[in-house]
């Protein structure tokens, strides 16, 4: 029997996930079952070896395995060694480890204090999730848990990002620090943008609002849940911080049946993906020109917010811009 019989033959009697063992293997754990089946009724281990285009010693192993332990002996195992004598020690690794965590330093360095080669290091650093100095929090070291969403919806991030108004003719950015007389007569407070970011597709909705109380939140999330509605995406849980705001009866309200998650007291990292939001709205959208007012910014934020959403490629989304992720998997998911 060819190699193709043999695999038609033993896909034939597994169910879809056995068969995605190999694309080209001639036997899955259902297929050694065959195998031992054929030899236990009494026929030679190299005759069934044979027909399954086996060698003797492969189906001898299994079959050894199987008297040994049964059917679970015919299993995949990892083939990880029992036992490392040559591993590094784990004294040695708790001192890569602070190394890292304390002075952020990189395998090379690190190769040369312990006095061991940087391959090593850097798998010792793998091992520990420390290979990537951006998947730490700088000043304290530790590895940021990251949070991963399967769908669009299943989890929005919610922020207030504070900006100061421009004053008519424009700010300290166009008329320059030093301008004593401008400074003082044009104080004219602040603006609060409020954000929120779907986890999945990175879709963003943002506003320009007066100010972060809890009523003003809730409003805005009323919107912000109504234009994630119209691009066909059903939130189940938001992300906030611990701000008081956010903490009322007015937002809690607003969100009605959807979870309301907070982040770790002092973890702002949490809330990373609005986080970098708020940094790309500041570099692309607030501070990438010098405005002449408060509302010809407050204009620029729907054509940035449009650009952002339809046509700005995302590396987390392999390119793509945010709309295109949403549009494809809340149809999917619908």
């Amino acid at each position: 029997m060819s190699l193709r019989g043999i695999v038609w033959l033993f896909n034939d009697y597994t169910n879809p996930q056995e068969a995605l063992v190999h694309g080209n293997a001639p036997m899955t754990p259902r297929g050694r079952m065959i195998m031992i089946e054929r030899i236990a009724a009494g026929r030679p281990i190299a005759h069934v070896a044979a027909e399954m285009g086996l060698a003797r010693k492969t189906a001898d192993k299994w079959w050894r395995r199987w008297l040994a332990e049964g059917e679970a002996g015919l299993e995949d195992r990892s083939s990880r060694p029992h036992r490392c004598p040559h591993q590094t020690s784990a004294a040695r690794e708790r001192r890569i480890v602070r190394l890292r965590q304390t002075r952020k330093l990189g395998p090379a360095r690190i190769a040369s204090i312990v006095g061991m080669p940087a391959s090593t290091v850097h798998r010792v650093l793998r091992r520990h999730g420390l290979n990537r100095l951006a998947w730490m929090d700088r000043p304290t070291g530790q590895v940021i848990r990251r949070i991963h969403t399967d769908r669009p919806g299943e989890l929005v991030h919610i922020d207030v990002k504070k900006l100061g108004r421009i004053p008519p003719g424009g700010g300290w950015r166009m008329r320059g620090r030093d301008n004593a007389e401008h400074n003082s007569k044009n104080r004219v407070g602040y603006d609060f943008v409020h954000s929120a970011v779907d986890a999945h597709s990175r879709l963003a909705f943002s506003e320009i609002l007066a100010n972060e109380k809890g009523p003003t939140c809730a409003g805005f999330w009323e919107r912000a849940e109504q234009f994630f509605a119209e691009h066909a995406i059903s939130v189940e849980a938001v992300l906030t911080d611990n701000a008081k705001n956010y903490l009322g009866k007015d937002f809690t309200a607003a969100l009605g049946r959807i979870e309301h998650r907070r982040i770790r007291s002092r973890h702002p990292q949490t809330n990373g993906k609005v986080e970098r939001f708020n940094r790309t709205l500041l570099d692309e959208w607030a501070y990438v020109r010098l405005y002449t007012s408060n509302g010809q910014r407050a204009r620029a934020l729907d054509r940035f917010l449009h650009t952002y959403n339809h046509h700005r490629g995302h590396t987390a989304l392999g390119g793509s811009p945010p709309i295109t992720r949403a549009t494809n998997l809340a149809g999917q998911h619908s």
